[in-house]
């Protein structure tokens, strides 16, 4: 790869949250990071190109690449030219399945910001061993989903470890949070439910909670299905309701355990819910939250629900300001429960806290933190190629780069979180 042009390619640099990346980039990436943005209009891109140099004159010399979802050809020249490619270009269902091919055949990292998991099982069928082959590291999910989660479980994991101890069980709860939703993740999650409503396959995989390990059928454990409604959890001392993005991160987690060889153990068991507080307020709230979702999944599943709530919820292009992002938070505590070698049972906490927007701000840090510790840390990374997550590519190393970026990973001994 040191004979390529770039360091890092960003495709979808025209898209509202491709600029937050681009924006983050100009501000954090070293200046020796050879980068280039890419889309399908040149037009469009000279016209990011020249806002980006309104505040980072250095923007002006950002090279600009032309290639479209839909042509392989030009995916496959994306791919030759850069040794990571970031792409925020989606639903991925749609419009992301050429450009993972054409990384995994040429032997190019590769992270995306999808929550699609019949997307990430189809990479995982035709470009998994291809990528293995090649070396390319392809990492789905690098935003909000599913790296809290996903890097949250590993640090329970790490510390775990480090007393002598195998985790038996994870829960991890969303808490306190302000930000707006993405237009990316509803034009996802629409597509996800046209699927779903048209293909018994695609059923069958939403509700399946190993869906995106190695073997489906063989590599199972004792995890079920997801948390439909409202559970006081005495561990927490707070009433808990459906957390949408489970059915993603959930998945995530459970591969990254799968890939790690098994390092939280085969009897694993990891759940994600909502917290809502305690007493009879909070299990008010959790109720009208979860019957809200339930309504969403409901609406969402036919043509007319799909076009009424198109006309309310955020579009794709579409984004809260710098203000309204800046205001933005999420607070995530997860309760680990281990054991030693002698069977003595222990418990304890942790918080992943992000300080901006979750779907916008603090998603755009971790996309791009994932892309340049992909593409600068490389020599550290133990991992093989393949169709990996957050956690099996780049561990701990992908933790200490987003602390050393603001966020907090926190274990702690205490019950309480």
């Amino acid at each position: 790869m040191t004979t390529r042009a770039f360091d890092l390619v960003l495709f979808g640099a025209t898209g509202f949250t491709g600029k937050l990346v681009a924006e983050y980039l100009l501000s954090h990436a070293p200046a020796s990071l050879r980068w280039a943005l890419a889309g399908r209009s040149q037009t469009k891109l000279e016209a990011v190109r020249r806002d980006l140099a309104v505040t980072h004159p250095n923007a002006s010399a950002l090279p600009l690449l032309i290639a479209d979802s839909d042509d392989a050809a030009s995916v496959d020249a994306l791919a030759k030219q850069a040794r990571v490619v970031i792409t925020t270009v989606g639903p991925y269902m749609k419009y992301g399945r050429a450009l993972v091919a054409a990384c995994a055949e040429n032997g190019t990292h590769y992270c995306d910001l999808t929550g699609e998991t019949p997307f990430i099982r189809d990479t995982i069928d035709r470009c998994h061993a291809r990528a293995q082959e090649t070396g390319a590291r392809i990492v789905h999910t690098c935003g909000f989903d599913s790296i809290p989660s996903d890097l949250g479980v590993l640090m329970m994991h790490e510390h775990a470890k480090a007393h002598g101890q195998t985790l038996s069980r994870v829960r991890f709860f969303l808490g306190e949070s302000r930000g707006s939703g993405s237009g990316g993740t509803v034009a996802s999650m629409f597509e996800i439910a046209r699927a779903a409503r048209s293909d018994a396959k695609v059923r069958r995989l939403l509700g399946d909670p190993y869906a995106l390990n190695p073997d489906r059928k063989k590599e199972r454990g004792p995890d079920k299905s997801d948390q439909m409604g409202v559970h006081y959890d005495r561990d927490l001392k707070m009433w808990t309701g459906p957390f949408l993005m489970a059915s993603i991160n959930t998945r995530v987690v459970r591969r990254s355990n799968a890939l790690l060889d098994y390092a939280y153990g085969r009897d694993f068991r990891y759940s994600e819910s909502m917290s809502f507080g305690k007493g009879p307020k909070g299990m008010l709230i959790a109720s009208a939250v979860s019957a809200g979702m339930a309504g969403f999944v409901a609406s969402a599943a036919f043509a007319p629900g799909r076009s009424l709530l198109a006309r309310i919820l955020p579009k794709v292009g579409e984004g809260p300001s710098k203000e309204a992002r800046e205001r933005g938070y999420f607070v995530v505590r997860l309760i680990a429960d281990a054991q030693s070698k002698d069977g003595t049972a222990s418990q304890f906490t942790g918080r992943v806290v992000g300080k901006s927007d979750p779907g916008y701000g603090e998603t755009a840090k971790m996309l791009s933190e994932s892309a340049l510790c992909l593409a600068l840390d490389g020599e550290k990374l133990t991992s093989r190629g393949g169709v990996l997550t957050p956690a099996s590519a780049m561990g701990t190393l992908l933790i200490d780069r987003l602390r050393a970026a603001g966020m907090e990973f926190e274990v702690r001994d205490a019950r309480a979180p």
